[in-house]
């Protein structure tokens, strides 16, 4: 299957780039996590603003394990997506990839493709808040 490079185009050393920068949280505001279903959106930017990020935390309304952290940049450029539960996902190259996984930025596909995750990748996948701040210095 052939895809089209979306309009939100960047390189794949832009995308390593940006998900590598330290971001802070545009404001104070104190998040909660989502405990039912629901969804977060923490804005986010480089210390000297040049760029704007979002992370988003949702979470399913009938399967509570079906968790999603997901890094974007430049509002829809999806850098990164960690899927705890649900659907295996199907890579552009036809190979399935079961839950847990977590989806990367490539370049010309965007977020079509995900790797599977393991206990060694993420030592404990129950602690959500553990993960979240584990996730950068694992990928």
């Amino acid at each position: 299957m052939a895809y089209i490079m979306s309009d939100n185009f960047i390189t794949q050393v832009e995308a390593e780039k940006l998900f590598e920068m330290e971001k802070i949280s545009t404001d104070s505001k104190e998040y909660k996590f989502p405990f039912g279903a629901g969804r977060i959106e923490v804005k986010l930017s480089l210390l000297d603003k040049r760029e704007l990020f979002h992370l988003d935390i949702s979470r399913g309304r009938i399967d509570l394990k079906r968790i999603k952290y997901q890094n974007r940049a430049r509002t829809t450029i999806i850098l990164y997506r960690l899927d705890f539960s649900g659907a295996p996902h199907r890579n552009p190259d036809g190979e399935e990839v079961p839950c847990p996984h977590i989806h990367q930025y490539t370049e010309g596909y965007d977020d079509k493709w995900a790797y599977p995750i393991t206990k060694d990748d993420f030592s404990d996948l129950d602690n959500y808040w553990s993960t979240l701040t584990r996730i950068h210095e694992e990928v």
